[in-house]
């Protein structure tokens, strides 16, 4: 049975969601760093349309998560 190639990333953004949910937005962000670094490889030798756009909708979900996490930050500093 063939793993899918997509399973790691997936488990990522649930650590990164996790992550947030602690409020520990260091955490959060360089496991951001590293599933974007995963997806990228992705995206390097991607042959099919459907892994594109699987690609694309983590892509997007990880720029929605950098904006929670940025958000957390301004939490910390009292400001939003």
């Amino acid at each position: 049975m063939e793993i899918n190639k997509f399973d790691q990333v997936k488990s990522g953004v649930q650590e990164i969601i996790d992550f947030i949910a602690e409020k520990n937005a260091k955490g959060a962000n360089n496991k951001l760093v590293a599933v974007s670094e995963e997806l990228d490889e992705l995206l390097d030798f991607a042959e099919e349309d459907e892994d594109l756009i699987e690609i694309s909708r983590y892509q997007v979900l990880l720029n929605q998560l950098h904006q929670r996490i940025v958000g957390l930050n301004g939490q910390g500093t009292g400001s939003l």
